[in-house]
């Protein structure tokens, strides 16, 4: 049970702020060699802990919102924990009984099964794809180059992959087979020496891409609005003049577009068309379009929106959140589930109905000129949108230019949540091989290249987080498309394939590995 408790714990660091990123290369050791000798109640019982060890670590934040709902929501997730360790348990040394025959093929056949796993937890249920073991690697840049082929599957496959090379080489030195202990050690080096120079190929060959274009200027609000006063009606002016503030700052930057975050009007827009008017009078003085995030109201149903002002305070266009939060926005099954109304904050929002790309024509600001060919498109992700690689891939697929998240984690405190969040849009940049531009009410805001890499965040006072200001960078138009962009998640069906070829065809057929 310690080893159990040991490898939880050793998940769970990783995600604290993505710093402690070597930790999940071998975190599963522990676990998976308590396997030897080991009943299926035992393995599912091991595994279960480990599971709710590495959730309680990793999502304890959501107590902020609601405690019974974080406790129920721990239990679910640590169940596939559980489903991993009985399905995996034929394949490991350890559950092999310490046989010395082996198939070189069931080294994937553990991390496939993770994968397809983790696959089903972003789908099931409305889908909850966080803290996907790949997104503990958002800082190790080399690595998750490879996102741009397998997406975020493709590293979690292969770090679970190297889990199971380090167990099979514990394995094979604890029994002296010096001829598998060999094979198993060039494997490794093989697998790096792939890894590694794609890798740093990838981030030099994102850093050459230059275009003939000038780069469009976008300054990011971060307004730092605490969520008790988000919707008091007391606070509203309060709110608007901070951001009212911070964007006359960042005028002296020029940009060409401003973000606000997810919900920083404070009102529903068209029950208050006065803030709405004062907006869209206050917009037309600096001449500059700007997005925000608003509760907007049609036919009687409330949408979470995104709405561009064009230079001259015109709606330009308008997204509503495609993937709502269950049982925060909307209650799944409503007449089975009516009773978790009592303990998660459930809203009334209503589910959108279609990717909406925002067009913007750069402008020459002393010429009022165009400056770029055609108006630059882009798409936003609204709250924990940018945590589906399908919803950032849909935009792109649909011609956006880069990417355009805005949230609001104030829900959640001081605490490594937004961390974890930062991780989902570094690698939905990488996948698609744009840009992110991410603008939270309490941070984490900035810019994300192409590459990976988080660069110009808000830091106000040293910290990123709950800390209002606002950053300007530069975003150049690229026309790269990556193999994910184009293909998807060709990964998932393929270890599907493979996990039913292993049990169809190689069951009974052991090999002697020389």
């Amino acid at each position: 049970m310690l080893s159990s408790i040991l490898s939880g714990v050793l998940l769970t660091l990783a995600f604290n702020n993505g710093k402690l990123w070597i930790f999940p290369w071998f975190a599963f050791v522990p676990l998976f060699l308590t396997l030897d000798n080991k009943s299926l109640r035992q393995t599912f019982l091991f595994f279960l802990i480990t599971g709710i060890v590495f959730w309680a670590g990793t999502v304890y934040w959501l107590v902020n919102v609601t405690v019974i709902g974080t406790v129920l929501l721990i239990l679910y997730l640590a169940l596939y924990f559980a489903i991993f360790g009985l399905l995996i348990r034929p394949y490991l040394p350890a559950g092999r009984q310490g046989t010395r025959h082996w198939r070189i093929y069931i080294l994937l056949l553990t991390p496939a099964v993770w994968i397809l796993l983790e696959y089903t937890r972003s789908r099931l249920l409305s889908g909850f794809p966080w803290a996907l073991l790949g997104y503990s690697q958002y800082l190790n840049l080399p690595v998750i180059q490879s996102a741009d082929i397998t997406g975020i599957w493709g590293v979690s496959f292969l770090i679970m992959l190297v889990n199971v090379l380090i167990v099979e080489i514990v394995w094979s030195f604890k029994r002296r087979l010096w001829g598998r202990l060999k094979i198993i050690i060039i494997s490794v080096v093989l697998l790096f020496s792939l890894i590694l120079p794609y890798g740093y190929i990838r981030l030099a060959s994102v850093n050459t891409v230059r275009t003939t274009q000038s780069p469009v200027r976008v300054a990011v609000i971060q307004g730092n609005i605490p969520q008790a006063l988000k919707w008091e009606v007391s606070a509203r002016d309060f709110v608007m003049d901070r951001y009212f503030h911070l964007t006359t700052a960042a005028l002296k930057d020029t940009p060409d577009l401003i973000i606000w975050p997810e919900a920083s009007l404070p009102v529903v827009l068209e029950e208050e068309p006065l803030y709405y008017a004062r907006l869209v009078g206050w917009a037309k003085t600096i001449g500059r379009p700007m997005i925000f995030g608003a509760v907007t109201s049609r036919d009687g149903l409330y949408y979470n929106s995104a709405l561009l002002l064009s230079q001259e305070g015109a709606l330009q266009g308008r997204y509503d959140k495609l993937h709502l939060v269950p049982f925060g926005e909307y209650i799944p099954c409503r007449d089975t589930f009516s009773f978790l109304e009592t303990i998660a904050p459930i809203g009334d929002i209503s589910r959108g109905e279609k990717y909406t790309l925002f067009n913007v024509r750069s402008q020459d600001l002393e010429n009022s000129a165009p400056v770029l060919s055609r108006p630059y498109q882009f798409g936003a992700l609204i709250c924990f949108e940018d945590i589906f690689p399908e919803l950032a891939r849909g935009f792109t697929k649909r011609g956006a230019d880069f990417l355009v998240n805005i949230t609001n984690d104030a829900w959640f405190g001081r605490t490594s949540e937004a961390y974890q969040h930062l991780a989902a849009s570094v690698f939905r940049a990488v996948e698609n091989r744009v840009h992110l531009v991410r603008a939270a009410n309490t941070g984490i805001s900035g810019f994300i290249d192409p590459a990976g890499r988080a660069v110009f965040l808000v830091d106000g006072e040293g910290k990123a987080v709950f800390t209002s200001g606002y950053k300007t960078g530069n975003i150049f138009i690229r026309r790269q498309f990556s193999f994910y962009r184009r293909y998807g998640d060709l990964l998932i069906p393929i270890c599907l394939l493979f996990l039913l070829y292993s049990a169809v065809f190689k069951r009974n057929q052991p090999e002697r590995m020389r």
